[in-house]
């Protein structure tokens, strides 16, 4: 019988696409229209000679939307807001961050006119740094709040207290949900009245309930009357409605949502949450078209692409080789520049313990049990290939851009698809090659493999090791597990 298909609004099902191969769709920067030379040049002078697929579509498509400067869209309307769609590490952060610093480039007063939300604070540093770059030199001010500094610090950084009344301190503030709803509710001066971009990066973990309050809040703190004595009544703005003689003669400052995700949700419901205006979406997850042009057969579980140059394999074992395998791997298949994911923070731990007890392999762990300082030095001693293994919680697997990870080891089974897309997306950025590896015992092999396949991912190998090249191993791992036994005693 033939599926029911999920009723899709427009904007949904007919994107726009955008290419997915990387190397071969460069697309050099002079050729992206309207692009300020200031930005090009900052552009050059960090390398970046062209512009990602993703890059090229979206830039012009924003800057695009506020070509009549921020105070309003293009011929007075209302600008339509913009979904992206695209696998790990093509590029979206800088497709947000070029067009906004452009757009505000001009501003004469310092308000908050662009606030970026993401979910944790390796991604917000992330991202601040970025716009730091870009927006050097430029008078422009960026604030980060993820809460690393105390909230009286961060109120300093965002707000200054005038004889006059409040002013702000920021142009574009980067922000974590649970520290940016402290501020809207508790920092006097805070206002996100003349907000003109809500830039929403994974996009998907942040609809999910928890932060689904965070983003009604912000909306509901951009559309707040200002008790203000009467100064800008004038660009008072009204929740956006249907366009009458009367709204449309006093000008707003439109508040357009960016979204950006690696998986994002096609549930209409879920997005409709979010209360998009006139959504276009690119995407770059789709199926490939033939050679003859019609469109290969449209698989509608293709939700996700993977990076080009992925390779992925499975290996069946049980619980008590899977530290084997891992010292394989590193040891005798002489891995380099591992990144390896278990479900929790005490499995980290432990075989962070293991692996050390274990010796020959440089390895270090990464999760919320260490400081953020610790945590910024070790990343920097594994891209400079001091250490080995990094032995990681999906906390880090969303959106953390590790240079040069060659290997990602499921050491745990991921349960969810989005785990999977998000962990393997962590090598193979940029256009590169990697190889994602995950351990599966045999109990979970057939729902682990029913869950990618539903995902319309194929091309997983079974790579078998065999017991026979573990067993050189085992004398000295039962050493270590005594050893690790006495220090946990």
């Amino acid at each position: 019988s033939p599926q029911v298909q999920p009723f899709l609004p427009q904007w949904l099902a007919q994107p726009k696409r955008v290419q997915k191969r990387i190397k071969d769709n460069l697309c050099p920067i002079r050729d992206v229209p309207g692009i300020h030379p200031r930005l090009l040049k900052k552009l050059q002078m960090n390398g970046i000679e062209s512009f990602f697929p993703v890059q090229a579509e979206v830039i012009p498509a924003i800057l695009q939307s506020a070509s009549n400067g921020y105070l309003m869209g293009r011929g007075g309307y209302r600008p339509k807001d913009i979904c992206v769609s695209a696998p790990t590490g093509s590029g979206k952060t800088l497709s947000f961050v070029i067009p906004i610093v452009q757009v505000l480039l001009d501003r004469v007063v310092c308000h908050v006119r662009a606030l970026v939300v993401l979910p944790t604070k390796e991604l917000a540093q992330q991202v601040s740094k970025v716009f730091n770059v870009y927006t050097d030199g430029t008078g422009l001010k960026v604030v980060l709040i993820t809460g690393q500094k105390s909230f009286a610090k961060e109120q300093e950084m965002l707000v200054q207290k005038k004889v006059t009344g409040y002013c702000s301190l920021a142009d574009i503030v980067v922000a974590t949900p649970g520290r940016l709803t402290d501020h809207i509710n508790q920092t006097p001066g805070f206002s996100l009245t003349q907000l003109r971009f809500l830039i929403v990066d994974e996009a998907d973990r942040m609809i999910d309930d928890m932060h689904q309050n965070c983003l009604n809040q912000i909306v509901k703190a951009a559309f707040q009357v200002e008790n203000d004595s009467g100064s800008n009544m004038l660009f008072q703005r009204t929740k956006p409605g249907p366009v009458t003689a009367a709204s449309s003669c006093s000008p707003q400052i439109p508040l357009q949502k960016l979204l950006f995700s690696a998986t994002l949700t096609q549930d209409p419901e879920k997005l409709q949450q979010l209360d998009l205006f006139q959504p276009r979406l690119f995407t770059s997850v789709y199926s490939e078209n033939n050679r003859d042009g019609t469109e290969a057969e449209r698989d509608t579980n293709n939700k996700y692409t993977l990076p080009e140059g992925l390779s992925q394999c499975y290996v069946p074992c049980d619980l008590n080789s899977k530290p084997l395998l891992l010292l394989y791997f590193m040891l005798k298949m002489k891995f380099t520049r591992v990144l390896c994911f278990t479900n929790s923070r005490e499995a980290s731990h432990r075989l962070f313990l293991l692996v050390q007890a274990f010796g020959g392999v440089t390895v270090a762990e990464f999760s919320s049990r260490l400081p953020p300082n610790e945590r910024q030095r070790t990343m920097k001693e594994f891209e400079q290939g001091k250490i080995q293994l990094l032995i990681s919680t999906d906390a880090t697997a969303r959106g953390i851009d590790v240079k040069g990870v060659n290997y990602v080891i499921n050491y745990d089974a991921p349960q969810f698809i989005r785990t999977y897309i998000h962990r393997v997306g962590r090598t193979a950025r940029a256009g590169e090659a990697g190889v994602a590896f995950s351990l599966v015992l045999r109990i979970q092999e057939r729902r682990f493999l029913r869950m990618l396949r539903d995902a319309g991912i194929q091309d997983i190998k079974k790579h078998p090791v065999k017991g026979n090249s573990l067993k050189p191993l085992v004398q000295q791992y039962e050493g270590a597990l005594c050893k690790l036994e006495k220090t946990v005693k």
